[in-house]
């Protein structure tokens, strides 16, 4: 298996290691670069590439780029994490196709937030491999899985386990994936997509508004994420005030 690799986040760097420890390393590596990078210099170490075969931010896609990645016949691109929309010239370099890992249970939650619209639209969540094409997240999947949004969940306790559950999809993909002719299910019609504006809409409880309390919690629940910026908030004296929410089980012998 011949490939180039595209990530960030910490998912990332797990699943390099795990690929050259197969005895896989990558021909090239695409790194994230600005103030939302967070795992560009330990992915560079991981790769070990002469800097020639590692290219950062948005650099991928000008020709120089497209016709060095081209030229290494590659039979895939390894997408994890990597938040930059890929151009179909891109996307058509490697000969079976550009991989993406993606956290949601597709065709439902394509896009942004995954999490957050999971508990908000009550759709079925887990993690996704597939592959890319010109629409966002609509592409063949390779391996899914679903998880369990259990009443204590919050976005971000969501999120956390579903890091794992991608590495899980990830692995179990391995051998599909090195046998050069991978599973290729096509995504049905119906499904659920989000932009990133679509959550700043749900973050402000107005006054006026009438809502039922379990449809507060589970808005209150889908908005608490690691992000004092996605939290939701109430006005009052001109301020706007946010609010993030603990769930537990009270154990009555305690009480």
């Amino acid at each position: 298996m011949k490939y180039a690799f595209a990530g960030d986040r910490k998912i990332s760097c797990n699943l390099l290691n795990f690929l050259i420890l197969k005895g896989y390393k990558p021909s090239f590596l695409l790194v994230t670069k600005g103030k939302n990078s967070s795992h560009s210099e330990e992915l560079k170490k991981i790769a070990n590439l002469s800097s020639e075969y590692i290219y950062e931010g948005v650099e991928f896609k000008n020709n120089t780029c497209i016709q060095k990645l081209a030229s290494l016949d590659l039979d895939y691109i390894i997408g994890v994490h990597f938040p930059y929309i890929i151009p179909k010239k891109v996307l058509n370099i490697p000969k079976i196709g550009f991989t993406n890992l993606h956290p949601s249970y597709l065709p439902y939650n394509k896009g942004w937030h995954t999490p957050s619209w999971a508990i908000l639209d009550g759709t079925p969540y887990g993690a996704t491999l597939h592959f890319m094409s010109d629409a966002l997240d609509e592409g063949d999947i390779i391996h899914q899985k679903k998880i369990d949004i259990s009443d204590f969940d919050t976005a971000n306790t969501l999120y956390k386990k579903t890091l794992k559950l991608e590495e899980e999809v990830f692995k179990e993909s391995i051998d599909d994936l090195l046998g050069l002719n991978p599973t290729r299910i096509k995504q049905k019609s119906d499904g659920t997509a989000h932009t990133k504006k679509d959550l700043e809409n749900e973050r402000e409880i107005p006054h006026t508004e009438k809502i039922y309390p379990f449809q507060l919690i589970d808005k209150l629940r889908a908005l608490t994420t690691n992000k004092k910026s996605e939290a939701p908030y109430f006005s009052k004296n001109g301020k706007r005030i946010g609010i993030n929410i603990n769930l537990f089980e009270i154990d009555e012998e305690e009480e």
